[in-house]
């Protein structure tokens, strides 16, 4: 391993063994073998550092997701994805809580929450979203975490693992409608789909102004 690798192996072990508080500058580079500079130089700051980590503990999980693919059951998609997601949380928790347990949004979980938004864009495609795009977004990320960091605070003996597909049925049914888009009648979820499509591709006939404004409409529609 180079310089930047041993660092970022050594922070990942000292987070694993002790949680984010294990992980000092000081600690890292002596753990690493490497001067205070050198971690400086390279990641420009513990925050810096902590990035990588954490783009190092969801390499995995981010090409799992990616591999996942996608199929022509979008809503079946979503809840893999979830199952993958706190499958994830459950068997990697130090990352997890570095990535879902502060405010900070890094890189790699701005990944994940843009693939998130793409299965849920596609069940919008297929006219079978119940609520806007980023509506649902928020309820399945916020429930997912929930279920992690819920199980997480419990001690292992205790967990109520019934919890996982309880809540993820349940966030599913609530933004999800069960008609095929040929059958719908369903006002909103056409108004969703139709918003859905013109933002993947604007009709070049409407100007910005009308664009905006017909996105307005939709929107209402939608609620």
């Amino acid at each position: 391993m180079d310089t930047r690798e041993r660092l970022v192996k050594a922070a990942a072990d000292l987070l694993i063994e002790g949680g984010k508080e294990a992980v000092s500058t000081r600690a890292v580079a002596s753990a690493a073998g490497v001067q205070a500079p050198t971690l400086y130089r390279l990641f420009g700051d513990k925050d810096g550092l902590l990035d990588a980590v954490a783009g190092y503990g969801f390499a995995d999980y981010l090409a799992s997701k990616h591999a996942m693919g996608a199929t022509g059951d979008p809503v079946g998609d979503l809840r893999r994805g979830m199952e993958l997601h706190i499958g994830f949380g459950l068997a990697m928790p130090a990352f997890y809580l570095l990535m879902y347990g502060e405010p900070r949004k890094r890189e790699a979980r701005l990944e994940a929450d843009a693939m998130l938004r793409e299965i849920i864009s596609r069940i919008a495609s297929a006219g079978r979203l119940a609520v806007p795009v980023e509506q649902a977004a928020q309820f399945v990320h916020a429930a997912g975490m929930g279920v992690v960091l819920a199980l997480i605070a419990t001690p292992e003996a205790e967990r109520d693992l019934s919890l996982i597909a309880f809540t993820r049925e349940k966030v599913i049914a609530a933004i999800t409608t069960d008609a095929a888009p040929e059958e719908s009648t369903d006002i909103p979820s056409r108004a969703i789909a139709l918003r859905t499509a013109l933002a993947e591709d604007p009709p070049l006939m409407l100007s910005p102004a009308e664009r905006v404004l017909l996105a307005e409409w939709l929107d209402r529609v939608a609620k």
